[in-house]
C-alpha cells in the first residue's frame, strides 16, 4: 500500500468514517512489518488493537468498561461517605471536648455574691416576691371566673341527674344479665 493511501485511512479512521474493511487493510499493512517512517507512531496502535480485537469479543469489553465505571462511582461515593462520617465524628469530639472545658472552667469559679450590703439583698428580694406575688394574685383572679361556670352548670347537672342515673341503671342490667348468661353457659358445660 502507498504511504498516501495509508495516511488517506488513517485520517477517515480517526474521524470514524472508516469502514470495518478500511480498518482491516490499515491492520494488515501496520502488521506487515513494512511500515513507512511517517507512519511508524501507529504501529503499536494497530498492533494492540488486533490483539484486543483476538483476545475479547466487543460485548465483553463494554461489560468489564460499564464494571470499572460502576466500580469507581461506588468507590467515589464511599470515600466521600467516609469522609463525612470521619469530619462529623472529629467535629463532634472536638464540642464534646470544649464542653467539658467549659463546665469544669464554670464548676471551678467562686460563688460571687450578688450584693455586698444584707439589707440591700433583703430590700431587692422583698421586691422581687412582691412582684411574683402580684402576677400570681392576678392570675388567680382569671380562676374566679371558673368558679362561676361552675355554679352556672350546677343547674345542667342537676336536671341531667336522673337521666345519668337511668343510663347507669341499664348500663347495671346488661353487665348483670351478661354475667347470668356466661354463668348459665358454664353451668351447661
Amino acid at each position: 500500500m502507498e504511504i498516501k493511501e495509508v495516511k488517506y485511512l488513517l485520517q477517515r479512521y480517526f474521524n470514524g468514517e472508516s469502514a470495518t474493511e478500511d480498518e482491516r487493510r490499515l491492520e494488515a499493512y501496520f502488521q506487515s512489518g513494512e511500515v513507512a517512517e511517517e507512519v511508524a507512531e501507529y504501529a503499536e496502535f494497530f498492533g494492540g488493537i488486533s490483539e484486543l480485537a483476538n483476545v475479547v469479543d466487543d460485548s465483553s469489553i463494554e461489560e468489564d468498561v460499564m464494571d470499572y465505571i460502576l466500580e469507581n462511582e461506588h468507590q467515589e461515593k464511599t470515600r466521600f461517605r467516609k469522609l463525612w462520617i470521619n469530619v462529623t465524628g472529629i467535629a463532634a469530639s472536638i464540642i464534646i471536648v470544649l464542653g467539658g472545658f467549659l463546665i469544669f472552667q464554670e464548676q471551678r469559679k467562686p460563688y460571687n455574691d450578688t450584693f455586698d450590703d444584707p439589707v440591700e439583698a433583703y430590700a431587692y428580694a422583698e421586691q422581687t416576691l412582691q412582684f411574683v406575688s402580684g402576677k400570681y394574685s392576678k392570675g388567680l383572679a382569671q380562676l374566679s371566673k371558673f368558679e362561676m361556670l361552675r355554679k352556672a352548670n350546677e343547674p345542667v347537672k342537676r336536671s341531667t341527674a336522673p337521666l345519668v342515673e337511668f343510663y347507669e341503671g341499664v348500663d347495671r342490667l346488661k353487665e348483670s344479665r351478661s354475667e347470668q348468661s356466661q354463668l348459665s353457659e358454664q353451668d351447661s358445660l
